[in-house]
């Protein structure tokens, strides 16, 4: 069975190409690449394009039996400034995605979504029932996505799992591929190059939220988890596939949070990466990011109980794997 990984040369696409394989399955990586990195879809078919383009599209369409997407811009601050650009990949081009696929008659779709469809969430751990209020241009666009695909699913039988994923983090355990963000703005990476004797000193941004210890908490899970997830989630649509009956009309469309249910503050992460690295983590001591909610944690039962799925991997293994990824890369600049 061959799989479509949009987006699959960057880095959760990356890792689930590989989880796929994993699995038995044929994964063909289409990327722009204007984001996503050559050498993360090696060994893999690439199809350079973008998701917009339809005649480029339809060639490789007619030959995958699903589509996993993850071709998005993701950056809450750029999204903030620049919301044009949000709409017109995370929308008008996922948009235009979708519907080369259904024109292809490709009725499975597993959608990277993110927890910042939820927004400022009034309760934590924050389960499915949340309501879906986004705070910025990013999480709307995740948020008229996610709807895109319980529509399409009520009008032409599509099948979705939109994966709300929080934080992503940590590399895959040979050190094979990792981390690769140009901007990198994910803490984990940023606290270990904060370890290095040359490396950039790590600003936190606020002290004084109302967590044990004033910083900001969130639920960081391993890529290598959120890549067994996307398995599990085509799984469960041929799962659907099979059970249907063939003048069954309307499509299943789930959603599913992806995270551990433990939350850890921004000096738990420096405490970690100090562990990992041995070296004390170089910080400064900043005010709130606007819009920063106190903590973000994932009630993670709806897909232990529908897709079978929990994290395997702790803190420390996040850790300690994407540090070990750090030091190839490193390596691999200085050979």
């Amino acid at each position: 069975m061959a799989i479509l990984v949009v987006g699959g040369a960057g880095y959760i696409g990356s890792h689930a190409a590989r989880a796929l394989r994993r699995s038995g399955y044929e994964a063909v990586i289409y990327d722009n690449l204007s984001t996503g990195f050559r050498r993360l879809a090696q060994g893999f078919e690439l199809v350079e394009g973008d998701i917009a383009d339809e005649v480029r599209l339809r060639p490789v369409l007619a030959r995958v039996d699903a589509v996993m997407h993850f071709a998005a811009h993701a950056y809450v601050g750029e999204s903030v400034e620049n919301p044009r650009k949000y709409f017109r990949n995370n929308v008008a081009g996922a948009l235009s995605l979708l519907n080369s696929a259904l024109d292809a008659g490709i009725r499975r779709f597993v959608f990277s979504s993110s927890c910042a469809v939820y927004g400022v969430p009034e309760k934590i751990p924050i389960s499915e029932h949340t309501p879906r209020a986004p705070v910025n241009p990013y999480g709307a666009s995740k948020l008229f996505f996610e709807n895109a695909l319980e529509a399409y699913g009520r009008a032409y039988g599509l099948c979705s799992v939109s994966l709300r994923y929080f934080n992503a983090a940590g590399g895959d355990e040979g050190g094979e591929i990792g981390e690769m963000h140009d901007p990198e703005t994910h803490l984990i990476p940023l606290a270990l190059a904060a370890s290095a004797e040359n490396g950039p000193e790590l600003q936190v941004f606020g002290a004084d939220y109302p967590t044990p210890d004033g910083t900001c908490v969130r639920d960081y899970i391993h890529v290598n988890d959120l890549a067994d997830a996307h398995v599990r989630a085509l799984q469960y649509l041929e799962k659907q596939h099979r059970e249907r009956s063939r003048d069954e009309k309307g499509g299943d469309s789930l959603a599913v949070n992806l995270g551990t249910g433990r939350g850890h503050s921004v000096l738990e992460i420096i405490q970690a990466a100090e562990n990992a690295t041995g070296r004390p983590v170089r910080r400064t001591m900043g005010l709130r990011r606007p819009g920063d909610p106190p903590a973000l944690v994932a009630d993670p039962a709806k897909a232990q109980r529908v897709l079978g799925w929990a994290a395997q991997r702790n803190l420390a293994d996040v850790v300690s794997s994407a540090w070990r990824w750090m030091e190839k890369t490193a390596q691999r600049h200085a050979a």
